[in-house]
């Protein structure tokens, strides 16, 4: 990551104690973002609205946005690494899942 305090213009800070940033625009993995800490080049795409970590996040840390906890992240991330069902748990609602050895989550 190389220097700078400014933040990518395709990417949302919805609140000050968030550590994840909105893609306000479609990323394609390989694309270079600037983050506060510097610039990043995204491992995998990101899609309009989706959640990428604003710095590295350790496995079992709370996700934050909009200031709130959201879920916890399974494994850890680094900084501009997509954030999202493949590897987060919602503290808020019911998984729901039809993935291979995991049942339905939240139904009575």
């Amino acid at each position: 990551m190389s220097a700078s305090n400014s933040l990518d213009p395709r990417l949302v800070l919805l609140s000050p104690e968030d550590n994840c940033l909105i893609a306000c625009s479609h990323l394609a993995g390989g694309t270079v973002v600037q983050l506060e800490g510097g610039s990043v080049t995204l491992p995998r795409e990101i899609g309009l609205g989706h959640k990428l970590a604003r710095r590295a996040i350790a496995a079992g840390e709370k996700v934050l946005k909009y200031g709130a906890v959201i879920g916890s992240l399974r494994v850890p991330v680094e900084a501009g690494e997509h954030i999202h069902t493949h590897n987060l748990d919602s503290d808020y609602t019911p998984t729901y899942t039809l993935d291979e050895g995991k049942t339905f989550v939240g139904h009575a």
